[in-house]
């Protein structure tokens, strides 16, 4: 997986996932917390901006694992 995420790679790695499966953020791994996503998506500068719409709770054991 490249450094930089693009929005092929995003797609790609989605597709194949339930469409209702809600999505979070996982934030910080020393103090993980899980964000939900922002609806909306910006464009600016060349990249694409998708905002943090404020904290679900603590990010699952599991998931904090696999992604360390």
């Amino acid at each position: 997986m490249p450094r930089y995420l693009t929005v092929g790679h995003l797609i790609r790695q989605l597709q194949g996932l339930d469409p209702n499966l809600p999505v979070r953020l996982a934030i910080n791994p020393d103090f993980p917390f899980a964000h939900y996503v922002g609806a909306k998506v910006v464009v600016r500068d060349g990249k694409a901006f998708i905002a943090d719409d404020g904290q679900e709770g603590y990010l699952p054991v599991g998931a904090c694992d696999a992604l360390a």
